[in-house]
């Protein structure tokens, strides 16, 4: 118990790679604090390991984990229901299964989804990788369509977008892959970096289409800006994303994106008992505003937890510091290539390729389960670069 012997209420919402880090990692934080209660909300009980969805998609078996088994030990409470509704004057969140809980800190860590609304069709016509069960049924699809060396399309020529084409091209050669991006993929990276991508989209015999946008999206075909019609048996959505409406309609100051605006704690600005990590905050750098990514969102988490127990315990606050490192981009299950960045994600002469690349890209980018075990027993630097001096400059 605090001194007033009252428990402190930690809700956690969301239990992706940010909301799992940061709940156990707070727990561990404050495990010999009287009076803390930590409890994780998510709609299901498994663990989607987000960054693999392609793997999936394309037909692989990945692990089955249960939140509730990745808790065990850590003193975290799962209570498996979505959140419908927050009350920040009561402190209080409405779920779905009719309970209420109460707050007095609360960490919203809802991420964010591909966004399927802002192109005719697209949501009734194309699939996502958001869910690991549709995933699993795309790639269902794949293999009949393979048999009869079907088309598929690949919207967003994005690092989820080359991960996806590559993958699934590599497990079913017979498919004819296309990928549709408005600008050349792997754009981000140096001219190095870059001819192995497209080296490696030749090999896999991925065709692109670059330089325009897809206007609609049919049940065969896909339309581009220039009225062109690409058949399309099957079509993937890995462009665009959107955040849960749950901030903005409870009157949390959040940006034209939705995303919670945070100070340089990342605590609200309009309500500082709420913090906001991953995807779903708006976080900026000295450099500019942080896009949402595992490497920053894991460090999010990281410092959050380190953070808030500091603040529970009346203590300073570092201000949160991130730069980017890297561009970790899968090219299928044997080939790679890793882009270093400078701390504002722009590339630095550095790269790697081939099979160097792939063992340093499952080094850094695979399950993070490990990470959350070990979460349990020691503090763990989620983050590769604080960004060095770009980010101790006044924005």
């Amino acid at each position: 118990m605090n001194a007033d012997n009252t428990i402190r209420q930690i809700v956690v919402l969301g239990a992706g790679y940010t909301g799992m880090l940061a709940a156990i990692q707070l727990a561990r934080r404050t495990r010999k604090m009287a009076g803390v209660e930590i409890t994780l909300v998510n709609p299901s009980a498994r663990f989607t390991e987000r960054l693999r969805m392609h793997q999936i998609a394309a037909g692989q078996e990945l692990a089955d984990h249960r939140i509730p088994d990745l808790l065990a030990g850590s003193g975290v409470a799962f209570h498996q229901a979505a959140a419908t509704a927050i009350d920040t004057a009561a402190r209080a969140i409405t779920l779905d299964d009719g309970a209420v809980l109460r707050y007095d800190e609360l960490v919203y860590a809802l991420g964010s989804a591909t966004d399927t609304t802002r192109v005719p069709g697209a949501e009734d016509h194309a699939w996502t990788l958001n869910d690991p069960r549709l995933a699993h049924r795309f790639s269902v699809r794949l293999t009949e369509l393979a048999a009869q060396r079907g088309q598929v399309t690949v919207c967003g020529g994005g690092l989820t977008g080359i991960e996806a084409a590559t993958e699934i091209a590599e497990a079913h050669p017979g498919l004819t892959v296309t990928l549709v991006s408005a600008e050349q993929p792997g754009a981000m990276m140096g001219e190095k970096a870059r001819a192995h991508l497209n080296r490696a989209l030749d090999r896999l015999g991925v065709i692109r289409v670059v330089g325009v946008k897809v206007t609609k999206v049919l049940p065969d075909a896909v339309r581009l800006d220039t009225g062109e019609l690409l058949p399309s048996d099957l079509t993937l959505w890995t462009t665009g994303v959107k955040v849960s409406p749950l901030a903005a309609e409870a009157g949390i100051a959040t940006d034209a994106k939705g995303l919670v605006i945070t100070d340089a704690t990342l605590r609200s600005i309009s309500h500082p008992e709420i913090h906001a990590i991953g995807d779903a905050a708006a976080v900026y750098m000295a450099w500019g505003q942080v896009h949402g990514t595992c490497q920053t969102g894991m460090a999010s988490a990281g410092y959050l937890a380190a953070a808030l127990a500091r603040q529970l315990q009346g203590k300073k606050v570092k201000p949160f510091r991130i730069g980017y490192f890297h561009q970790p981009v899968s090219l299928g299950r044997r080939d790679a290539v890793i882009q270093f960045t400078n701390a504002d994600d722009s590339p630095k002469r550095w790269y790697l390729k081939g099979k160097a690349a792939v063992a340093y890209k499952e080094s850094v980018s695979s399950s993070p389960v490990p990470t959350f075990k070990m979460s349990k027993h020691v503090a763990v630097r989620a983050q590769l670069s604080n960004g060095g001096r770009a980010t101790r400059k006044t924005a």
